[in-house]
C-alpha cells in the first residue's frame, strides 16, 4: 500500500506540473480531491479492509499526501492566475503606442545657436555666480552707488553688498583678473530684473561678449556683430549701428536690424520706424581696464550684450515673453 501512494503521489505531481490552464487543474483537484468520487476519498473509505496494524500508519500516509497535493494545486492555481493576468493586460494584438519625443526649448535652440555661431568666430565659453557680489556687478563696470544708470537695472537684493546679478558682465572682470590678454570670451546665462510685461520678464537670459587685443577697433566689432547677425537673421538682414551710452563702453552703440515682420517697411512690431534694436555694445572703458590692472594704452577691446529672448522672439515671430515660461505644451509642440 505505501508503494502504491508513493507511485500515485508522483503521477500527480507530474500532472499538475504539466497542467496549462485552471479548467485542466480543477479537473484534477476533483478527480484526486473530490468528496465523492476523488481518489484519495476512495482510498480512506477502502481503509477498512486493511489490517487493524497497518491502519494508523496507511491513513496518516494519506492524509499527507492529500494535503501535499492540495498544497500543489494552490501553487500552480496561483501561477496560472497570475499568467492569466498578465495576458489580460497586455493584448500583443493592438497596434503599438510611440512614446512622445521631446525636443529642445525654443529659447535652449536659440542659445544653442549663439554660442555655436560666436565660437565659430573664435570665442570661448565662460561661465560665473548668478548670486554676486555689488562689486562685479556695478562698480568694477565703472557703475559705482551714485551712478543714474543703476537705476536701469533695478536689482534684487540678497543683502547689501549681494545680488541676483543683473547682466553677465561681472564674468567678464573675473575672467580679465585671473587671466591676460588677448582674450576672447562670450559669458551666456541668466540674469534677474525686476521688470515684468509682455516685453521683459523677471529672469532672462543674456549673452555678452568681450575681446581684448593690441590693436582692435570699433571696425572689428561692426565685423563680428554684423556677421553674428547675417548668420542668425539671414545674409540679406540690413544692420545699423547708431550712437548710445553703457558706463564700461566708449563709444557705445545700439545695434538694429530691419524688421523682420515688415522687411524694413514699417509695422506695429517696429512702430512704424522699419528697425528693431537687437543688442548694445562698444569699445572697453579704460576705467574698466584699470579695474582689473590691464594696459590701456597698450590694448583695446570691444564688449557687446544681447537678450536671448529677445532674438528668439524675433526668429519665431512671437510677440510675447512669458509664453517661454508658462509651460503650455500647445505653445512648446510649435518647435
Amino acid at each position: 500500500m505505501k508503494e502504491k501512494l508513493n507511485s500515485l503521489m508522483h503521477e500527480v505531481q507530474n500532472e499538475i506540473e504539466e497542467t496549462i490552464s485552471l479548467e485542466i487543474l480543477e479537473n484534477l483537484r476533483i478527480k484526486y480531491l473530490g468528496r465523492k468520487e476523488g481518489i484519495f476519498t476512495q482510498l480512506l473509505k477502502q481503509m477498512g479492509n486493511l489490517p487493524p496494524q497497518e491502519r494508523p500508519e496507511t491513513g496518516k500516509l494519506i492524509n499527507e499526501i492529500k494535503d501535499k497535493v492540495t498544497q500543489l494545486l494552490e501553487e500552480k492555481g496561483t501561477i496560472l492566475k497570475s499568467r492569466d493576468v498578465i495576458q489580460e493586460k497586455i493584448d500583443i494584438t493592438l497596434p503599438g503606442i510611440l512614446p512622445e519625443l521631446g525636443n529642445l526649448h525654443p529659447l535652449t535652440k536659440t542659445l544653442k545657436e549663439i554660442v555655436d555661431i560666436f565660437v565659430r568666430l573664435g570665442f570661448q565659453v565662460a561661465e560665473g555666480p548668478e548670486i554676486e557680489l555689488s562689486y562685479y556687478n556695478f562698480d568694477a563696470l565703472n557703475i559705482p552707488s551714485h551712478h543714474p544708470a543703476r537705476d536701469m537695472h533695478d536689482t534684487f537684493y540678497v543683502s547689501k553688498d549681494v545680488i541676483l546679478r543683473t547682466h553677465t558682465s561681472p564674468v567678464q572682470i573675473r575672467v580679465m583678473e585671473r587671466q591676460k590678454p588677448p582674450l576672447r570670451i562670450i559669458v551666456p546665462g541668466r540674469v534677474y530684473r525686476r521688470d515684468a510685461d509682455i516685453s521683459h520678464s523677471p529672469m532672462f537670459h543674456q549673452v555678452e561678449g568681450l575681446l581684448v587685443d593690441e590693436q582692435t577697433t570699433f571696425s572689428d566689432l561692426k565685423g563680428v556683430l554684423s556677421t553674428f547677425i547675417h548668420l542668425i537673421f539671414g545674409s540679406e538682414t540690413n544692420v545699423r549701428f547708431r550712437p548710445s551710452f553703457f558706463p564700461f563702453t566708449e563709444p557705445s552703440a545700439e545695434v538694429d536690424i530691419a524688421c523682420v515682420l515688415c522687411a524694413g517697411k514699417g509695422c506695429g512690431v517696429c512702430k512704424y520706424s522699419g528697425w528693431l534694436e537687437i543688442l548694445g555694445a562698444g569699445m572697453v572703458d579704460p576705467e574698466v581696464f584699470k579695474m582689473v590692472n590691464y594696459d590701456s594704452t597698450k590694448y583695446t577691446g570691444f564688449a557687446f550684450g544681447l537678450g536671448v529672448e529677445r532674438i528668439a522672439m524675433l526668429k519665431y515671430g512671437i510677440n510675447n515673453i512669458r509664453l517661454f515660461f508658462e509651460n503650455d505644451m500647445r505653445f512648446l509642440e510649435q518647435f
